[in-house]
């Protein structure tokens, strides 16, 4: 039996029952921690904005849907990494990088427990995103 148990459960942590239990978009839920990480679950939809972590990578799993996470690289410009159903990709550290997801998508994110989905250094925070450091499941 599966469950949508709130992070370090004994029990099984369905996953689509963990993304059927929420419907706010770019707000993550903690599915469950590994050390010192979280593994969230977010509903992504429209921009996010321009960030930056500058302790940490960030990593991304596309589970339903496509991200776009612009990047601007020092010494490289900018560029936009396209990420379909199914594709992973690490951002790293100190990267300035921003989401977009041009359909409703589901990501699986992987950071230290306590990240800030804004980052360290970020544009103004509009209302559709939530400035977290995770959810738990409910």
């Amino acid at each position: 039996m599966t469950t949508t148990e709130p992070a370090n459960s004994t029990e099984p942590v369905s996953l689509s029952a963990a993304l059927a239990s929420f419907t706010d978009r770019w707000s993550p839920r903690i599915l469950t921690t590994v050390n010192d990480y979280d593994v969230r679950v977010a509903k992504v939809e429209g921009e996010h904005i321009w960030h930056t972590h500058d302790q940490t990578d960030e990593f991304f799993l596309v589970l339903e849907g496509e991200l776009h996470i612009a990047l601007r690289e020092p010494g490289s410009g900018e560029r936009t990494v396209v990420l379909p159903r199914g594709s992973v990709f690490t951002v790293p550290s100190g990267t300035e990088h921003k989401p977009y997801a041009p359909v409703p998508s589901e990501i699986l994110l992987l950071e230290p427990t306590g990240t800030l989905t804004v980052g360290d250094h970020h544009e103004a925070v509009p209302d559709h995103v939530d400035a977290t450091t995770g959810h738990a499941l409910s």
